[in-house]
């Protein structure tokens, strides 16, 4: 008979957390009796026939933060009932009030042995002045440390956890995210809607706010020394409007590209000359792995965390990119920095060679996040913690 795992997830809206849930899904149901928990209906992504799915809550996707927070306990001890009832004995979360309700349930005697997912570096995400930030930092380090194992997504996020929350050392196993490969090198390959020929096309895609930071990649495009190229921006998001005003206020209106949320976002990035990322702060961008798997090259800031084990293969964060660093499968900049990002860009677009070289080497950069080994990974995890405390 197959184990009982829950994986519990605020939606399956379009967002990095709930891709990964979408791509574990389908292998994790070979071995385990798995049951989807959401709390909200917005789903962008397929749900296996095989997985059961199961309503903590119907939740509007605009809530309030305060009345999410008052709800904790009382979503906590559905939870709670919901794993003692259904005999659930592995609870997986992603993102976090997930893992917040997670580690309530299991101190308040849910049964099941609990895994929390981090996805992002928790003191920047919540590094920001404000009674939410101070709430969300306490209650990490209250709740997490609870948790039966921590599955943060890179090196960097857990040396976060580890020094800045106090999480045991031995509870944290680095699980990266998984990619089909396969799947995305299918969709590249197939037309893209609304693309445009002709001219050098730098692509980026993500949601439009101040954390992924596209109005440096327009300040940047304007600081080349010459008109020849264009930036497409990909996503949806608060900025907008202002992304556009500035595109206008350094005349580059007509080079700068808002083509909104695509849903084959690989078939542009197959087609760009060079993909490029501006973010403040990250967990594990997704976004770079899946230019790197259409064999685009990648320019992208060196922020906390991901870029640089994505790119260069490194796990530590101690030497930070100073101007421009050609790494195995891309280029870092530091954060921040619109000289250095336009000189990178500026040096890939008259580097012909170092296009091909790059683009020649991503293919290979991205193997080791194919999903069959990060879910043989993720089982070993789960039959560790089901027989003992990892």
């Amino acid at each position: 008979m197959k184990k009982r795992l829950a994986i519990l997830i605020y939606s399956l809206a379009p967002g990095g957390a709930e891709r990964v849930v979408s791509v574990l899904l389908p292998e994790l149901v070979r071995d385990y009796r798995v049951t989807l928990v959401l709390m909200n209906e917005t789903r962008f992504y397929p749900v296996p026939e095989e997985v059961e799915i199961h309503w903590l809550e119907h939740s509007d996707p605009a809530e309030v933060g305060w009345k999410k927070f008052l709800k904790l306990p009382l979503l906590a001890w559905r939870y709670r009932n919901f794993c003692r009832q259904n005999g659930i004995g592995l609870s997986l979360s992603f993102m976090t009030r997930p893992n917040y309700i997670n580690v309530l349930a299991k101190s308040m005697g849910s049964g099941a042995k609990t895994l929390i997912s981090e996805r992002a570096m928790p003191s920047l995400q919540y590094g920001y002045p404000g009674i939410a930030s101070r709430l969300n930092r306490w209650l990490i380090r209250r709740l997490y440390p609870r948790a039966d194992c921590l599955l943060p997504n890179s090196f960097g996020n857990r040396e976060d956890l580890i020094r800045n929350f106090g999480i045991p050392a031995d509870k944290c196993r680095v699980l990266y995210n998984p990619f089909d490969l396969e799947k995305i090198r299918q969709k590249a390959e197939k037309p893209p809607k609304g693309w445009k020929e002709g001219g050098f096309v730098f692509l980026t895609v993500g949601r439009l706010d101040r954390g992924k930071n596209q109005k440096l990649l327009i300040e940047a495009l304007a600081g080349m020394g010459h008109g020849g190229a264009r930036l497409v921006i990909i996503g949806e998001g608060p900025l907008e409007g202002e992304l556009r005003r500035r595109a206008r206020e350094l005349g580059v209106e007509e080079r700068v590209e808002l083509v909104g949320r695509q849903s084959n976002p690989f078939a542009w990035m197959r087609r760009a000359d060079c993909f490029v990322f501006a973010s403040n702060h990250e967990g594990f961008p997704n976004v770079l792995v899946e230019a790197l798997a259409c064999g685009t090259p990648v320019i992208s800031t060196d922020c906390l965390s991901g870029p640089r084990e994505i790119l260069e293969g490194r796990t530590s964060y101690t030497d930070r990119a100073e101007g421009i660093r050609i790494t195995e499968c891309g280029l870092l900049v530091p954060v921040g920095a619109v000289e250095a990002m336009s000189r990178a860009m500026e040096k890939v677009y008259n580097d012909a060679d170092l296009c091909r070289e790059l683009a020649g080497k991503s293919l290979r950069c991205v193997e080791r996040f194919e999903k069959r080994g990060i879910v043989r990974e993720l089982t070993g995890i789960l039959e560790k913690c089901q027989d003992t405390n990892v």
